[in-house]
């Protein structure tokens, strides 16, 4: 597991899981020659996506950001759509950390579509029950309220499994969301109440804009999702969070790079730092 230790901050990347999407809609209008040379694709025209929780831990709390693509929840159906070839193994990961799924005080949600909360909840005999009995689920007051209400676009991707069992977890905010060094802030975007997480701990900061700016190849503010409800908020978004880490020399941190787990660009826009995702 790759690990980024702050000043009282250490993060910590799990195994939620692989899906692999379409590379043109991840890339939008964003031609093939071009977004090809800088995110790897297959035969059919996919790329691999990760869905791994970052573990944060300062202070005796242990925070998740996101909760992964989930364990048994999928049909085979879903599974191939999707691209999953692999499930989530957070359990495992806790277990080698000394910890289980009890000792999870915060899951932070910045969004809540299927790819990043199907991992909050679990079938038990038939029923769904939360898999975060004792944390506190963090989302924006939008994306909770559109969760439990999709609309016809937004209903294939927000499901009751992964909402129903953890009603009673949940804590919303408007514009921002502290926690000692850690913050959420809202910024709509990919989904209208989608999120991203700052932290600011001993003079180092971590952005983490989760899917609006999903890869480092998405480091171009112009290049968003076909995905992305609101592209343009996504836009405005990338550009001030990009100009503010950058001005920190600050680590951008991923959920669904299947390449790098952390970056740090200089002002000429390369890679400087970076924590790479060991590939077993």
């Amino acid at each position: 597991m790759e690990t980024l230790q702050l000043d009282t901050c250490k993060l910590t990347w799990l195994n939620g899981g692989v899906t692999h999407l379409d590379g043109g809609a991840m890339f939008g209008v964003v031609p093939k020659p071009l977004w090809s040379t800088k995110y790897p694709n297959n035969e059919n025209n996919q790329i691999e996506l990760r869905t791994d929780p970052i573990l944060v831990q300062f202070e005796g709390k242990n925070l998740l950001i996101e909760s992964g693509i989930g364990k048994g929840k999928l049909n085979d159906k879903q599974k191939r759509n999707f691209g999953v070839l692999e499930e989530s193994d957070i359990a495992a990961n806790l277990e080698e950390l000394g910890l289980t799924f009890e000792d999870i005080d915060y899951v932070l949600m910045t969004h809540l579509h299927f790819d990043h909360a199907c991992g909050l909840t679990k079938n038990v005999d038939g029923q769904f029950v939360s898999v975060f009995p004792n944390a506190k689920i963090i989302a924006s007051h939008i994306e909770w309220n559109e969760m439990r209400e999709p609309n016809i676009r937004s209903r294939n991707t927000y499901w009751k499994e992964n909402w129903e069992a953890i009603v009673e977890q949940v804590e919303t905010f408007e514009q921002e969301w502290e926690l000692g060094p850690i913050k959420m802030v809202h910024t709509g975007g990919h989904s209208d109440g989608h999120a991203i997480v700052v932290i600011e701990d001993g003079g180092q900061t971590v952005v983490h804009m989760a899917d609006i700016m999903p890869t480092h190849a998405h480091q171009n503010v112009l290049w968003v999702m076909a995905y992305d409800d609101f592209p343009m908020n996504s836009i405005s978004a990338k550009q001030k969070w990009l100009e503010y880490g950058l001005k920190k020399n600050a680590w951008f941190t991923f959920y669904h790079d299947a390449v790098y787990r952390a970056v740090k660009w200089n002002e000429e826009n390369k890679i400087s730092e970076s924590i790479n995702r060991n590939r077993k």
